[in-house]
């Protein structure tokens, strides 16, 4: 006689072993991110900010390769239910991961690449660099891919073994740079002691600035005025907020000690 109620056993088993392992493996996940969420958290107050984009990175690589674990343990686990010899599978592995190597040759290179970047300190989540003409805000970094997202917020999606052109702007401060022009009729003394005394005033005003206002003097002699430079090194990156804060501020100082800023003039002779 038919075993209907051993044959219907077997069946629930099957059916509900690979959706609880399904399920543990998802909690199992989530459960070892949140732990890792909150050593992060908690080291953020005690390291500066590039130090904690490093260790944001690690964290990134270090959950994706924990998924791709839980993924293969589930994988394993939803097999066995169904008969597959794992254990000959596990000793097979050996030949099969020869063969899908060979079969997926971009995908080795990318892990490769992958890995290679986070230990190489190449970029970390939030430098700015620039791949290909595309320049913008690392925002993922995984063993796969890279996703890039510049100021309009578009996300460029790069395989790793294609980051090999790279240029970083987050290695080191920036450098702002504003060019004002001034009216001849103003002598170099006068103008430079005006700049001297707002780069005076400024002094940590700026947040971004690690340094002095340096007033270089004069750069260029254009056709209606006098071009002065004046430099700040600056947090990386931040170099267009803190030259858009200065040029409002050097106006202003001109307006009030009448120093005239010039624009383009024709002059015009009648020939008679």
């Amino acid at each position: 006689m038919i075993d209907l109620f051993g044959i219907i056993k077997i069946e629930l088993k099957q059916i509900l072993l690979p959706i609880i392992y399904i399920i543990l493996g998802f909690i199992i996940y989530k459960i070892i991110k949140r732990i890792i969420d909150n050593m992060t958290k908690s080291s953020k107050k005690n390291l500066k900010n590039h130090q904690y984009q490093r260790v944001n990175t690690i964290k990134m690589l270090l959950l994706n390769i924990i998924k791709y674990v839980i993924y293969i343990l589930v994988i394993l686990a939803v097999l066995a239910v169904y008969g597959v010899n794992v254990s000959s599978l596990i000793a097979g592995l050996g030949i099969t991961t020869a063969i899908l190597g060979l079969a997926l040759q971009d995908l080795a290179k990318d892990f490769i690449a992958g890995i290679s970047i986070i230990t190489e300190a190449q970029y970390e989540v939030g430098d700015t660099i620039e791949v290909d003409g595309f320049m913008g805000e690392v925002i993922f970094i995984g063993l796969k891919t890279t996703r890039i997202r510049n100021y309009k917020g578009a996300t460029k999606i790069i395989a790793n073994h294609n980051m090999d052109k790279i240029i970083n702007y987050s290695l080191h401060n920036s450098l702002a740079v504003v060019d004002v022009s001034v009216g001849y009729e103003h002598t170099p003394e006068e103008v430079e002691e005006v700049l001297n005394n707002l780069s005076n005033n400024l002094k940590g005003q700026i947040k971004e600035a690690k340094g002095n206002i340096q007033i270089l003097g004069i750069t260029d002699l254009d056709d209606s005025g006098v071009i002065y430079r004046v430099t700040v090194e600056v947090d990386s990156m931040k170099q267009y907020i803190v030259e858009r804060y200065l040029r409002k501020e050097i106006q202003k100082a001109f307006d009030k000690a009448k120093i005239k800023i010039p624009f383009p003039q024709v002059e015009v002779h009648n020939g008679k």
